[in-house]
Parts: structure tokens; C-alpha cells; sequence
């Protein structure tokens, strides 16, 4: 495992994310597909890291997958007393997401993919699509390398892999952030951010499996 430190959540630099997609340019060869795992708690700036390894990857040739499109609908949820849980493992269609990496590392053409569209709260389903032209897929989500059943699955699905792993404190103040945006209160944001995201970013941290690179330190 590499270890490099470096700002996360669209604060790189243009250097160090370069540095990183060089990393990536090379580990994938003249494979004609490289399947690149973004992880990190929530909050930790995973989407705008992917983002920017998009941009800087020669043009055309990568796009991102999020792990959010597979979030069970809060329908669903309430069905299953999980509503309060929101985000956490168990709240995700994980069959559904590992048949779609499975389907994108195979090389399938145009395959399309869901987006979780954080204003609506909704998951949008063939939004994107991946085609055939594409070598580098940058997949992002919090539990890409949880080291638990059956997510611990998707390892061998990954030719990189890279931890994102902010500061502690910075981390709550961005997930509180987050929370106020969407509408919450500042007590409401406190109490879902205590009781469901602090959780959830224990069990990454704690439960994860050994990255290619990590970015970032924690206190």
C-alpha cells in the first residue's frame, strides 16, 4: 500500500491529483479496462476526487460509477424499519451493484448505470451509461473496501484502489455542512449526523481492507 498525504473534498492540488492519475494511467497498462475504487467514510470528498481523476484522464476514455445509485428507496427502507439507517451497508442493493461491476469489468458494451441525485433523495436509474470506449471507471462509494460479507466480494473487481481518509473533525463539520444544505436544522443535522453518519464512518474506517493509495490523515 502507498501512502500518500494530501487535502481531500476539492481541496488538492492540480499536481497531487495528477500524481494519482498517473498512478492510475500506469497500473492499467494496455488493459483494455481498469476498474479504479474510491473510498472513504461519508463526507470525505470521494465524488469530487472521482470527478477530478475523470478530467485529468485522457479525454474520453473514463467515467465515474457511483455506489449511491444503488441506495434502497426510502420507501423500501420504511418497509424495513431501516429509514433512521439511511446509508448505511445494509441499505444498498449490493447484488445489484456487484452484477454491474462485474458486467463493466467483463467489457459489456453500453451499459448503463444508476445516479443518486442527492436533492431528490432518489436514485435515477440508466442515467448514464458506460460504453465500450471507456478504459478507466472510477467507483465511488463508502464500502468498496469493507472487509465484511458480502461486500468484501467486490475486491477482486478492482485493479486500483485508493482510501480517502480526511480529518476527523473537518469530516463532522462537512457532513453537518452537507445536512444544512439539504434543509436540516442545525439540531436535526447534529442528531442525524451523531446517530447515523458517525456510525457509518466508524465502520469504514474500522472495518476497512488495505488500499493501493491512501489520501489524507486522520485525527
Amino acid at each position: 500500500m502507498c501512502e500518500h498525504s494530501a487535502e481531500v473534498h476539492g481541496q488538492e492540488s492540480m499536481s497531487e491529483i495528477a500524481t494519482i492519475a498517473a498512478a492510475i494511467f500506469k497500473r492499467a497498462g494496455k488493459a483494455q479496462r481498469c476498474l479504479i475504487a474510491i473510498a472513504g467514510p461519508p463526507g470525505a470528498g470521494k465524488s469530487t476526487l472521482a470527478a477530478a481523476l475523470r478530467d485529468l484522464l485522457p479525454e474520453g476514455t473514463a467515467e465515474v460509477v457511483q455506489m449511491g445509485g444503488f441506495h434502497y428507496d426510502d420507501v423500501v427502507l420504511n418497509r424495513r424499519s431501516l429509514r433512521a439507517r439511511k446509508g448505511a451497508p445494509e441499505t444498498f442493493d449490493f447484488a445489484g451493484f456487484e452484477i454491474l461491476l462485474k458486467r463493466i469489468k467483463a467489457g459489456e458494451p453500453d451499459v448503463a448505470i444508476p445516479i443518486f441525485d442527492r436533492n431528490m433523495e432518489l436514485s435515477r436509474s440508466a442515467a448514464a451509461v458506460i460504453s465500450s470506449d471507456i478504459k478507466f471507471v472510477l467507483i465511488e462509494g463508502n464500502y468498496l473496501l469493507l472487509d465484511e460479507e458480502p461486500w468484501a466480494r467486490l475486491g477482486g473487481l478492482f485493479d486500483f484502489s485508493i482510501f480517502v481518509d480526511p480529518d476527523r473533525a473537518d469530516l463532522e463539520q462537512r457532513l453537518l455542512s452537507r445536512w444544512h444544505e439539504h434543509g436540516k436544522s442545525d439540531d436535526d443535522a447534529r442528531a442525524w449526523v451523531a446517530s447515523n453518519d458517525i456510525p457509518n464512518v466508524e465502520r469504514v474506517v474500522a472495518r476497512r481492507r488495505a488500499a493501493d493509495l491512501t489520501i489524507g490523515n486522520r485525527s
